[in-house]
């Protein structure tokens, strides 16, 4: 009898245990010196402005009381300051991960996208109507950053099965990251998806293979600006919406 019992109440823990969650808090790296100036930064290494620093350390009072497993962060400067000021809440040293890396834009690195149009237009063109499976010359294409950038996250997930985890990254990547788990056309995904400096996304991965994953927050920066009515909101997503496109930077 005893042992039929113990059977029935093994068997729901066994089941909790298999449909546990991890949650990846994936962030953008704060504000750069070349943010403002809405300049190709992909692979530059361009460090984290005063501004941006600010966000990161307004970010982390946020994710403070949260508890927090392990911080990981792209190997470039801006990502690697505004993990080490999240990480320095929790005790922790950041995780340095080379596939987390921005998309390079290769030839077009530090230029505007005025300047892009002008001095390359047939690239540009090429690349403003499939940025998914096209790249400037000596650049990346959003296939080959997934390439690199998915099995990141698959070793986060696989490594912290039921944990809570940051992981520092960048503009494209994580657009590209999310609107591949999302299932998006990623044709699309600079005009279909913003990420704001230091901006925070929370995703929820199943611990069961095939790796699912589920959007709980996405974009949010209510840490360090209130929100926005509609009318005060610039977008800087491309130029299909009126606006400067904004460098990954």
């Amino acid at each position: 009898m005893m042992s039929h019992l113990h059977g029935a109440m093994a068997e729901p823990e066994a089941k909790k245990a298999k449909s546990q969650v991890t949650r990846l808090l994936l962030i953008r790296h704060g504000a750069t010196v070349l943010t403002a100036e809405d300049r190709f930064a992909g692979a530059t290494d361009v460090l984290l402005s005063d501004e941006g620093a600010k966000q990161a350390e307004k970010l982390a009072e946020r994710l403070a009381c949260s508890k927090v497993a392990a911080v990981y962060s792209s190997d470039m400067k801006r990502t690697i300051k505004t993990a080490t000021i999240i990480a320095k809440a929790h005790d922790m040293t950041p995780v340095l991960m080379p596939g987390l890396r921005e998309i390079s834009h290769g030839r077009w690195e530090e230029l505007t996208r005025v300047e892009v149009e002008a001095k390359f237009r047939e690239e540009y063109s090429q690349w403003q109507a499939d940025p998914f499976t096209f790249a400037p010359e000596d650049g990346e294409s959003g296939l080959q950053v997934l390439t690199r950038a998915l099995p990141c996250i698959r070793e986060i997930v696989e490594k912290h099965q039921g944990q809570t985890v940051v992981v520092v990254s960048h503009k494209a990547t994580i657009r590209l990251l999310i609107g591949s788990y999302l299932g998006f056309d990623l044709r699309r995904y600079r005009d279909n998806l913003d990420q704001k400096p230091c901006c925070l996304n929370v995703l929820d991965f199943t611990t069961t293979k095939p790796l699912h994953a589920r959007l709980q927050l996405f974009n949010d920066i209510s840490h360090y600006e209130a929100r926005q009515e509609c009318g005060q909101i610039k977008p800087q997503l491309s130029s299909l919406w009126g606006f400067p496109a904004a460098a990954s930077s």
